[in-house]
């Protein structure tokens, strides 16, 4: 059974290569992100509450997030197993997923998209996204690094990291997830 959590930098691919891999092994693809967004579009007790740390421009906090996390792995489909970007972003967050995991009995593995700061930068400056200036995308590199870089530590001190190099094509890059997947 697959239960992985895909970590990278932003820009990296993990969204895309989380739903191409959801879609070969037919199991849910989660994205806090998106989560958050369905939350507050539906209204959603959880909804309401982040809104409310949105619309001030902060952070949702842990909390928040776990709660949702914990709805969405109770689901039915979620119990053959799941992909998940975006969460956990630091070592708290791992902590919090590790306690409830062990409350469902499950495990999970972590695949780190290493992907080199000057790709990252060109690839999202190539989006043409109003938000990705160069400095901005520097400022999010600096912010990753600094709150990923122990959680990478984290999962391998667990013995249950490992990495792909993220910068080659799309297709070299899920085959290497796909085969890192089955063994």
């Amino acid at each position: 059974m697959t239960r992985l959590i895909l970590l990278g930098p932003p820009g990296a691919g993990k969204g895309t290569q989380a739903q191409v891999l959801a879609e070969v092994l037919g199991i849910p693809h989660i994205s806090t992100g998106e989560m958050l967004r369905n939350a507050v579009a539906a209204k959603t007790p959880v909804g309401e509450k982040a809104l409310g740390y949105i619309s001030k421009g902060e952070l949702v906090p842990d909390e928040l997030l776990l709660d949702l996390v914990r709805d969405r792995l109770s689901q039915p489909d979620a119990h053959k197993g799941w992909i998940m970007d975006g969460f956990p972003r630091t070592v708290k967050q791992a902590a919090f997923l590790d306690e409830l995991l062990q409350e469902l009995n499950e495990t999970c593995e972590c695949i780190n998209l290493e992907v080199p700061d000057e790709v990252v930068v060109e690839r999202m400056l190539g989006r043409g996204r109003p938000d990705d200036t160069e400095e901005a995308i520097r400022t999010r590199l600096k912010v990753y690094h600094s709150e990923t870089t122990p959680l990478i530590d984290f999962y391998r001190e667990r013995s249950s990291l490992k990495s792909v190099n993220g910068d080659r094509s799309l297709e070299e890059v899920t085959e290497s997830l796909k085969q890192l997947v089955a063994s």
